[in-house]
């Protein structure tokens, strides 16, 4: 079995309690709304969301309107757990991922950073394509075996973006929370993961559905290759977002707040589309 898959069950299992605990303070509070206090912290206009995040987004998607998430549509009962994970992933974003990430930009040039994002972006084919088909949509489903003929061959195996500069076919990213979001299971239960960042309930069960779909579960056979690849990947992506991460951090009155409202826009925003 795949390591995330691995992970992403035995989160599952240690957080059956605190996710029980969760229904009981949903029923007495459905909507999660936070205290005044909490409330009044809130920064009221968010730009970005954090390098480490639990879905597929890409940089464009990281910018969100202006408009913040209301806090009456935020369910947030595990949020001293929540907030003690974000802690925890900020030390090690901090201690770890940062200067790592920096090492690696300031020994390759960006343009090649670039095109590793766009290798890895084109063998998620599967994963694009299966959920764009399950969210009824022919024309991105369409879209995206077109861009993946033509990166793969024109592109050079997809490490230039050769539709969507050339052809002006734009990329997607349809995954499997999303489509459980589109056949209407809701975003409650907000959770912040180890490592993995912001995501919810709905989000956590679908990242299982991305690994079933993701050609590097299956391929190289060893799991710590396809640990290495994982790393390299998640690397390669902070080096080309550190500056949102960085800047909502000083932007924001509490980062906390602020992550987990851009992130459920975002996603709600995705969803909606």
């Amino acid at each position: 079995m795949d390591s995330r898959i691995i992970w992403v069950v035995l989160l599952a299992f240690f957080s059956a309690p605190w996710l029980a605990a969760a229904e009981t303070a949903a029923v007495a509070d459905p909507a999660g709304v936070p205290s005044p206090t909490q409330a009044a912290t809130a920064k009221p206009e968010v730009k970005a969301i954090p390098v480490a995040a639990a879905a597929d987004v890409s940089a464009e998607e990281l910018l969100v309107a202006d408009e913040s998430t209301s806090q009456d549509e935020v369910s947030d009962p595990l949020e001293p757990l929540n907030r003690a994970v974000f802690v925890f992933n900020d030390l090690v974003y901090s201690v770890v991922v940062r200067p790592v990430a920096l090492v690696y930009s300031a020994v390759t040039p960006e343009p090649f950073r670039t095109g590793v994002h766009n290798f890895f972006h084109n063998l998620a084919l599967p994963t694009h394509f299966v959920n764009a088909v399950l969210q009824n949509k022919p024309d991105e489903a369409g879209n995206e075996l077109y861009r993946f003929a033509i990166n793969t061959t024109v592109g050079v195996l997809g490490f230039y973006d050769a539709a969507d500069h050339l052809f002006h076919l734009k990329p997607g990213n349809r995954d499997s929370g999303q489509t459980l979001g589109v056949y209407g299971v809701g975003d409650q239960v907000y959770l912040s993961l180890p490592i993995l960042g912001p995501s919810n309930l709905r989000d956590s069960v679908g990242l299982v559905g991305d690994a079933l779909l993701d050609p590097f579960t299956y391929v190289p056979n060893d799991i710590w290759t396809r640990a290495g690849i994982d790393a390299f990947r998640y690397e390669n992506e902070t080096s080309l977002r550190m500056e949102e991460y960085e800047s909502l951090k000083k932007a924001a009155l509490d980062p906390y707040i602020a992550v987990r409202n851009a992130y459920l826009q975002t996603r709600r925003k995705q969803i909606k589309e």
